[in-house]
């Protein structure tokens, strides 16, 4: 490869050669040593002609090294622009419902864990919820480490509540620690803040001004479902919960103030479609972008001419000093 903006040194070497080849060929009409035109020779005709040959070729490698030719060595890839998504769940003990199969959070796994295996690029992060909210998984693209992540969400050990807000919070503060450009949050809960220190829409105020969209998804059945309590003697039980037990005007609030949107899903399949449609919304096409690196090749050219430009000198003035 030829530098294109470089010609104009090659044009100027060019010059400089034809000067010196009008030189090798019309000395001054009255030689400074007289003596030697005397005794000029066919052996030094031949000598003067060499040389010349010699120091012509070195200045077409001048020329050429001028061009600054070089050759690829390489590509240099540049880091891939990725999207943040933070997972909120709520893991309260209402998520044990059955009017999912086998109930509401191991559904929800699920169709977290098909999201995130159609996005290999983003970084994921997982906060999990109830009375106390926790990071599970900070914000990583290690897939495997994802998918594994996910397998441990689970209810018991948060304690008994639902803390929308807190958990709101500590998504946007994970958030914040990341340079991505686009960063959303997808909120599953199928309950009410009823605990905390701060609420819904004072958390949605950080991730508005985060610039952190917020998709709500509101989880469960219109319907009565019921959830697994333990029972005397080791035996299992179940507890009643009404349908639809949600606010999904707060989360209508939060979706609208972050830029987001609220979803309904009442089955496992509307789920599915919410989650398919939250991925086509954030899709980001994403061209992996680079640049070419290549060697300098001109310095090989310029040594050699220059060697020979010198050859071509010292072969002249030895032939001169030997007829001298």
């Amino acid at each position: 490869m030829i530098e294109n903006t470089t010609y104009v040194w090659a044009l100027l070497a060019g010059v400089a050669a034809i000067v010196w080849l009008y030189a090798q060929f019309y000395p001054a009409k009255k030689p400074i040593v007289p003596a030697i035109k005397q005794r000029a020779s066919v052996k030094i005709r031949l000598l003067k002609m060499l040389m010349v040959s010699v120091g012509f070729i070195g200045w077409g490698f001048i020329i050429f090294s001028m061009t600054l030719p070089k050759k690829p060595a390489g590509f240099i890839t540049d880091p891939e622009e990725v999207n943040d998504v933070i997972f909120v769940v709520d893991v309260s003990l209402s998520m044990m419902a059955d009017d999912f199969r086998p109930n509401r959070l191991e559904v929800s796994k699920n169709k977290i864990l098909e999201f995130v295996s159609l996005r290999p690029t983003d970084r994921i992060a997982i906060v999990m919820f109830s009375e106390k909210v926790f990071t599970l998984l900070p914000l990583t693209t290690d897939l495997d480490l994802v998918k594994r992540a996910i397998s441990d969400i689970r209810t018991g050990f948060l304690g008994s509540g639902t803390n929308i807000g807190d958990a709101l919070a500590l998504g946007v503060a994970r958030g914040l620690q990341s340079l991505a450009k686009n960063k959303v949050i997808i909120l599953l809960t199928d309950g009410v803040s009823n605990v905390g220190t701060m609420t819904p829409i004072q958390a949605a105020e950080e991730a508005k001004a985060a610039g952190i969209k917020v998709y709500a998804i509101a989880i469960g059945g219109n319907g009565d479902a019921r959830i697994p309590v333990p029972g005397g003697f080791g035996t299992q039980r179940f507890q009643y919960i009404p349908g639809g037990s949600f606010d999904v005007d707060t989360l209508k609030k939060i979706a609208t103030m972050t830029g987001g949107e609220v979803f309904r899903a009442d089955n496992e399949e509307a789920l599915k479609d919410v989650l398919a449609k939250i991925n086509e919304l954030e899709r980001t096409k994403i061209e992996k972008s680079g640049r070419a690196i290549f060697e300098e090749l001109y310095w090989e050219p310029l040594a050699i001419g220059s060697l020979l430009l010198a050859l071509s000198f010292l072969g002249r003035w030895a032939g001169l000093r030997e007829v001298v």
